[in-house]
């Protein structure tokens, strides 16, 4: 006589809920390890390991699952199915306040993109490796482990570099020059909407002189709370005001900003900058702003084009800031 078992239907939604769940616990995993100070020998979030190989991993597991009920995966779909985990995994870590809003926006794309390419290295290899799938994607998952300690021991770039903007303005050098050292406050509506302000990045309130010569001291105040020194390097009426900056990063409070992008900290820091003028063939000012920045980062071009995104971003604010004061304080001595 034949008798047939019973057997519970397969749920094709749970490779989904698999991958999902255990790339967002090794994410989160690796997150809280790697943040112990104890740990430092062995890894961290500011490391090649985390920012790239981690997103990979995650992503890579992802696909893994997914594959053994869906094995004709599209690359498309393994690319886009791959970010499902990303965006728990980055969500999580905003709402348990692990991670502020600009760390999370400067990490984001690099997630998405080496995510994808871990879904679509384990969707190849689901489809042309039959044997050892499971061994695959443990060897895959200890490779940041891996990769770490070496990085955080024996890799070590630091590099500095300026970013450096212009503005036309209307207005004499003396009128320029006016508006430069002791800036009054700013109004919320004398600076557009930006990049730096969506990621939420403070904005400048006002700056202040303990004097007007070389050696002087210019604090400028930030929202949330941040204020930082700048020691005047190069005192030039109408010409040029230099300086270099005095962050002392316990000075500025915790939730201003992302502890791995604060002011003065461990990794990014301004080192010095300055307004220089000029005059052009038509009479009008040319106000540059330059700021010299140290990267101590092992992210290479990713963070150096973070850095002058931002930067660029700030600078230009304030530019139209100074160029909008100067035109109305000129107008207004014509007349």
């Amino acid at each position: 006589m034949n008798s047939k078992v019973a057997t519970k239907p397969r749920n094709p939604e749970q490779p989904k809920y698999i991958g999902i769940a255990l790339g967002v616990i090794y994410g989160l995993s690796l997150r809280l390890l790697w943040e112990i100070d104890a740990l430092r020998n062995v890894g961290g979030l500011v490391t090649v390991s985390f920012m790239f190989f981690v997103p990979f991993v995650i992503g890579f597991i992802r696909i893994h699952f997914e594959c053994k009920v869906n094995p004709d995966l599209s690359i498309g779909r393994m690319i886009t199915l791959s970010w499902q985990p990303i965006f728990v995994f980055l969500l999580a870590s905003v709402v348990t306040l692990l991670e502020g809003s600009i760390c999370v926006a400067m990490a984001l794309p690099a997630f998405m993109f080496f995510s994808s390419l871990g879904g679509v290295a384990a969707g190849c290899l689901y489809r042309y490796f039959t044997k050892k799938r499971n061994a695959t994607l443990m060897s895959v998952a200890l490779l940041p482990v891996l990769v770490a300690p070496v990085e955080v021991n024996f890799i070590e770039t630091s590099r500095a570099y300026t970013v450096e903007n212009s503005i036309v303005i209307d207005a004499s050098p003396a009128a320029v020059w006016k508006q430069l050292g002791e800036v009054e406050f700013i109004q919320p509506d004398e600076f557009d909407v930006s990049l730096t302000s969506l990621i939420g990045v403070p904005r400048p309130i006002k700056a202040s002189m303990n004097a007007h010569e070389t050696g002087a001291v210019r604090t400028s105040e930030w929202e949330k709370g941040v204020v930082f020194r700048e020691v005047i390097t190069a005192w030039e009426p109408g010409s040029k005001m230099a300086y270099s900056f005095d962050i002392k990063p316990d000075d500025i409070p915790d939730h201003a900003l992302d502890k791995h992008v604060k002011l003065g900290g461990e990794y990014f820091s301004p080192l010095d900058g300055g307004y220089y003028l000029s005059q052009d063939q038509d009479g009008n000012t040319v106000l540059t702003l330059k700021t010299r920045l140290v990267d101590n980062t092992n992210f290479g071009i990713y963070s150096r084009v973070w850095g002058e995104l931002i930067f660029r971003d700030f600078h230009i604010s304030l530019l139209k800031l100074m160029k909008s004061r100067a035109e109305k304080s000129n107008n207004m001595d014509g007349v």
